[in-house]
């Protein structure tokens, strides 16, 4: 079956189903859906034939990658779908965002699609079982044979002030079964969040996460509505206290337009973060002059959005939209994409595209 044939019968046959369920419901069923798949061997079996991509290998964070496409946080919050997603081709995972208290996050409906814009809005705000649930599930669980990140929140209630314990203790807890964190200060979800990203409100949550990050990398990611002055800021704050890269970016409070759904608040992400995600992609490239790992997410739907993200700068890319509008057979058309974009160029080793557009 060719990825085409596949996409085509999601498109005409479980999106139109998906899109008259409530979205948080749809979400929760197809993670069900996934899980049920992937529990028995000839399930798992056949996910990899219809889905496995061919491998792009690249090494980042001192970690082999088969592929550089990952899935964003947000997608699998509760890591409930770990072996689904590896058996369907993701080269590393990013569960979460989990903070150290458990919440149930911002009241219904809080998740809403616009198929016209190919993009969601969502205030979910960092509902989740909380760290000491999260690091008791994870111990239990297999673990992934592909890296697996952890996105990192802080708990609506606990303050600004005491932002740095709350990371920690998240980190601490769950540090012995991920191979590396990303911390969230960029959801626009949480109230006040978005402030912990200046210079010294980050660099006290850096240091007391560092304590207990086991010498595994440590991640920070953005929101992409900063000022490329504050971006700037932000990158030389979190690479001189030894972060290992950045998430660039997260979900927007930006819209396209005023339509029903671009009216809800929340943060927006798919096809219309696009272009400004890339943008500060490159910013960061540039101002790393290439030598500080990004990982770029925001909008990517096919191989091209990933070639994009790539030459200006990302090692790594990571998707979340486009499978709940494109589903599972994107990631294979992403990757075996970007395979055949680097043969057709020459290129052998993916880490020769990264950031050639800016030699250009």
């Amino acid at each position: 079956m060719t990825i085409q044939t596949m996409g085509l019968g999601y498109s005409l046959l479980v999106r139109p189903m998906l899109s008259i369920m409530d979205s948080e419901k749809a979400h929760k069923r197809a993670l069900l859906g996934l899980r049920f798949a992937s529990f028995t061997f000839l399930g798992r079996m056949l996910l990899r034939v219809l889905y496995r991509p061919k491998k792009v290998h690249i090494e980042e964070f001192g970690m082999a990658f088969e592929n550089p496409l990952g899935l964003a946080a947000g997608m699998d919050k509760k890591a409930e779908a770990m072996q689904g997603w590896e058996t369907l081709g993701f080269g590393f995972i990013e569960v979460g965002g989990i903070t150290e208290h458990e919440q149930t996050g911002n009241p219904k409906p809080r998740m809403f699609r616009s198929s016209k814009h190919s993009a969601l809005v969502n205030r979910m705000g960092f509902n989740n079982p909380g760290s000491k649930k999260m690091a008791a599930h994870l111990a239990k669980a297999r673990k992934p044979n592909v890296p697996l990140f952890l996105n990192v929140g802080k708990s609506k209630i606990t303050s600004l002030e005491d932002a740095h314990f709350d990371y920690a203790k998240t980190v601490e807890l769950c540090g012995p079964y991920v191979d590396g964190f990303v911390i969230n200060v960029s959801s626009p979800n949480t109230p006040n969040l978005r402030e912990l990203q200046k210079d010294e409100d980050l660099a006290r949550i850096i240091s007391e996460v560092m304590k207990y990050s086991r010498d595994k990398p440590v991640l920070v990611k953005i929101a992409p509505d900063l000022e490329d002055l504050q971006i700037k800021s932000i990158v030389d704050t979190a690479r001189g206290m030894g972060c290992a890269g950045i998430v660039a970016t997260n979900t927007t409070i930006a819209r396209p337009d005023e339509s029903e759904i671009m009216s809800e608040k929340g943060g927006l992400s798919g096809k219309p973060l696009n272009k400004r995600s890339t943008e500060v992609i490159r910013l960061i490239a540039d101002h790393t002059d290439g030598k500080w790992p990004i990982i770029g997410v925001g909008g990517i739907s096919d191989s091209d959005d990933a070639w994009e993200k790539i030459t200006n700068g990302a090692s790594l890319i990571q998707i979340y939209s486009s499978m709940v509008f494109n589903g599972a057979s994107v990631v294979k058309e992403i990757v075996n994409g970007l395979d055949r974009k680097l043969k057709s160029k020459g290129i052998t080793d993916l880490r020769q595209a990264v950031g050639i557009a800016r030699g250009e």
